[in-house]
């Protein structure tokens, strides 16, 4: 028995040590490749597909700083103020939920990177349970402005499209840094499904939450909602 304790214990002690080592590193590095990218890579595979992966990092200092601006009015208006979790935003989805009303998700924009980056996609309560562990890690140990570089510069923004880099060259051909108010709007408006919605073709309903976003975004960056000043030049 004591043997069976001392081997659970430094399995335990490894998990720590490993994740707590692999934040750290990814606080100072770029991050290159996410599980969701591999694994939408196997499923081209699997339906005889060619593979399509358009990604590169772009640094936070190189994006308009409405890209960020445009992301946290689409997903999380709170991101500058919270720790990782929007328990108000909880609690309204679980009654809207409960209600009969359409699933609505509550999401932060720090758990939405922490899936991404290091997690898998799921609904299991094993995954939300690693989840909610990376998200207090990055929101320890990340400032706010790295949240959102690796949240924008790994989010699912098409099909084989990742980060705000490709999506400027795919959508528009052009750098992240030339992007308008308005083109970031809507790439933040197809995020709920970005291989369902079109960025250059966007039909009704996002052209309607593009106006909607767009008009948020400069209300909460006049009132401090927002990472105010970023990639400004």
């Amino acid at each position: 028995m004591k043997l069976f304790y001392k081997i659970i214990r430094n399995i335990v002690v490894l998990f720590f040590a490993i994740t707590i080592l692999w934040v750290v590193m990814l606080r100072f590095i770029p991050v290159l490749i996410t599980p969701l990218m591999f694994i939408r890579c196997v499923e081209q595979v699997e339906e005889g597909r060619d593979i399509k992966l358009k990604h590169s990092w772009t640094s936070i200092s190189k994006m308009p700083y409405y890209a960020a601006s445009a992301v946290i009015a689409a997903e999380d208006q709170n991101f500058v103020k919270h720790h990782g979790f929007d328990f108000k935003a909880i609690e309204q989805a679980a009654k809207e939920n409960m209600s009969g009303n359409r699933l609505r998700g509550a999401s932060t924009i720090s758990q939405q990177t922490a899936k991404n980056v290091f997690l898998w996609p799921g609904r299991s309560w094993v995954r939300k349970g690693l989840e909610t562990y990376f998200t207090a890690l990055i929101e320890l140990m990340w400032p706010k402005e790295r949240i959102a570089e690796v949240y924008l510069n790994s989010i699912e923004m098409g099909e084989g499209i990742y980060g705000i880099s490709a999506a400027a060259d795919a959508y528009w051909n052009c750098e992240p840094e030339d992007l308008t108010r308005m083109q970031c709007a809507t790439i933040a408006a197809i995020l709920p499904n970005p291989r369902k919605y079109s960025a250059t073709n966007p039909g009704p309903y996002i052209k309607r939450r593009t106006n909607s976003i767009y008009k948020s975004m400069k209300f909460l960056e006049r009132n401090g909602y927002a990472l105010k000043g970023q990639g400004q030049r």
